[in-house]
């Protein structure tokens, strides 16, 4: 294996520079062409850094954990594909764990004090209060995703808002006036974000909303079973739902099909998120496409300034307006 002072004979400098160059030590004095005979050096003689050693003397380990709900949810593929390419090119590795194995600070810190990871992207689940998110978070270097705390600037987010109001739009034009909503918990900031899109949606056009069509079950899909047959129950129904989250959206369809109701002739249905699972349901599914690969990367990014003394800030990823995916799962009555 190669050392340092291989590297250092073959490029005719000393050790000390070749540490600092490949460390990328931002005081090295070293010229461009030295800098790239040093490297190159290093290349050709196969050197491998000793990555235990550089945690200790650094004390960052250039990994981080990317912790979300359910690591089998398709939608957080492109949240997953964004951490990643952001973190490959800021150096960082990335380690996936479910929201549900991080239960107390003390694990976090743990992992932090064990040179493990160098901090955390932290989606929480839907049901965690805000006294057990400050909890679990303490002062700890992490960046929450699709959720906020005011004691703990550092997060980022969609415009939830925004995902609503474009499902409500696209209804409008295709005739739809009588619109319910299946929407997550209401501990989930997402969820409320949501409500205020549909309502605020809603009443610029003039409809009141209608609150027997509004429940507030949650984003799996084995909730949206019972919300759709509380929302179905109702004497008086609607012509189409906005289902807050695509996951929810199976259970929908599912759903609809127990109590005979056809998708799209008796029910347009369109979710907020898309996923590939989307192009192969039954009907295939109108979905509401949001930036989720720039929510992960701004995160990394957000992160790397976090390590690296930059105070916390919260932002909402709002560069890429959301996009109506057409399938098949909306009819038009006008």
């Amino acid at each position: 294996m190669a050392r340092l002072v291989d590297i250092a004979q073959a490029a005719g400098v000393s050790v000390g520079l070749v540490s600092r160059v490949l460390n990328e030590d931002p005081v090295a004095r070293a010229t461009p062409a030295t800098r790239q005979r040093i490297l190159k050096a290093a290349s050709h003689l196969g050197y491998r850094p000793n990555y235990a050693a550089r945690a200790l003397k650094f004390s960052r380990t250039d990994t981080i954990s990317l912790v979300v709900p359910d690591l089998t949810n398709a939608m957080f593929t492109e949240l997953m594909r964004g951490v990643e390419d952001e973190s490959g090119a800021l150096g960082y590795t990335v380690l996936l764990g479910r929201s549900e194995s991080l239960t107390n600070q003390d694990q976090i810190s743990q992992l932090l004090d064990q040179g493990r990871v160098d901090g955390f992207l932290l989606q929480a689940r839907d049901d965690e209060s805000t006294q057990s998110l400050t909890a679990l978070i303490g002062s700890s270097p992490v960046v929450l995703i699709n959720g906020r705390l005011d004691t703990h600037p550092g997060s980022v987010m969609i415009d939830d808002r925004a995902a609503s109001g474009t499902a409500i739009d696209y209804l409008l034009v295709r005739g739809h006036r009588e619109i319910g909503l299946i929407n997550g918990l209401r501990s989930s900031l997402t969820a409320r974000l949501r409500e205020e899109g549909y309502r605020e949606a809603l009443q610029r056009s003039g409809i009141r909303p209608v609150e027997a069509w509004i429940t507030h079950l949650g984003y799996r899909a084995l909730d949206a079973g019972p919300a759709l047959a509380q929302i179905m129950q109702n004497d008086h129904r609607p012509s189409a739902v906005v289902v807050a989250n695509v996951n929810a959206a199976l259970g929908v369809l599912t759903k609809a099909r127990e109590l005979g109701l056809g998708v799209p002739e008796d029910l347009s249905v369109i979710a907020i998120h898309d996923a590939w699972t989307c192009d192969h349901t039954w009907p295939p599914l109108t979905t509401v496409r949001m930036p989720l690969y720039d929510l992960g990367a701004r995160a990394v990014r957000t992160l790397h300034d976090r390590l690296r003394g930059s105070v916390g800030v919260d932002s909402v990823v709002d560069t890429v307006a959301p996009l109506v995916v057409e399938r098949a799962s909306v009819r038009s009555l006008s």
